[in-house]
């Protein structure tokens, strides 16, 4: 008790409590029901993946050579010679079974969450145009021929990030920090990268195409229906996400294209 009040009577009333501006609404949780779709895409590029690698396998029990990798991995002669089909075919094959693990484990924690959002022939679209831009920075500035899924799978790490980020305002906190942590994950396994072995020409063009296609064409969020019962939906139009996913296919098929021509390919 203070001193200088003796009754407590004669202590002065506490000072009112100010509540928000005239005007101003209230903060509160809503609830949001979010898109129900089963990750159909990303299991399947899983199961794919490690057929791929068990035919791997089998190949060299049976003729002593890895004739997969032997006809799909990324080497630079070879596609100027016209085996085009190296540009895409390389995030099929593994070199090793550590190499699959940590794919096909980061596969199966970014696939699903983004198909939910992205729906499932966009989310194939970004996992393919990841893969094939990773493949053609690689084709420009890497001679060492490469293989693995690495490529794809840091366009899905840079497409979460653009999500989180466009997305923020619905979000909330947990996306930002969510999107510190993913861009320490991507540099951490950039400067990873810098060490011998690894095609990171690679990664960063896949990282490069994933962001790209997840900034003009990934899902713009927005809230729908009355609350309680509130929804998202994606405010993006299907025919941009299409001419998208056109654009950027040609984008980096002409850097391969002329790269092959200034090597003296066909």
């Amino acid at each position: 008790m203070n001193p200088l009040y003796s009754n407590p009577q004669d202590l002065p009333p506490p000072p009112p409590v100010e509540g928000p501006p005239l005007g101003t609404p209230a903060l509160r949780m809503v609830p949001i029901r979010q898109p129900a779709r089963r990750p159909l895409v990303a299991y399947s590029l899983i199961g794919l993946t490690i057929f791929v690698y068990l035919l791997q396998l089998f190949s060299q029990f049976v003729a002593s050579a890895d004739i997969p990798a032997a006809l799909g991995m990324k080497v630079n002669e070879l596609i100027v010679r016209g085996e085009l089909w190296r540009l895409f075919t390389p995030m099929l094959l593994h070199g090793s079974l550590l190499h699959l693990a940590f794919n096909m484990y980061a596969l199966n924690i970014f696939g699903p969450g983004l198909e939910r959002h992205y729906g499932r022939w966009r989310f194939l679209a970004l996992y393919l145009l990841a893969g094939f831009a990773g493949n053609v920075v690689s084709f420009l500035f890497s001679t060492v021929p490469s293989l693995g899924s690495s490529t794809a799978i840091f366009g899905l790490l840079g497409a979460e990030a653009v999500f989180l980020y466009q997305n923020r305002g619905l979000l909330g906190r947990p996306a930002q920090r969510a999107l510190i942590n993913l861009i320490t994950v991507a540099l951490v396994n950039l400067l990873i990268g810098l060490s011998g072995g690894i095609d990171n020409w690679g990664h960063v063009g896949g990282l490069l195409g994933g962001t790209l296609f997840a900034w003009f064409g990934g899902p713009l969020l927005q809230l729908e229906g009355i609350y309680p019962a509130m929804s998202v939906a994606d405010r993006r139009e299907a025919s941009a996400v299409f001419l998208v996913a056109v654009g950027e296919g040609l984008i980096f098929a002409t850097l391969a294209g002329a790269a092959i021509y200034l090597r003296g390919g066909y």
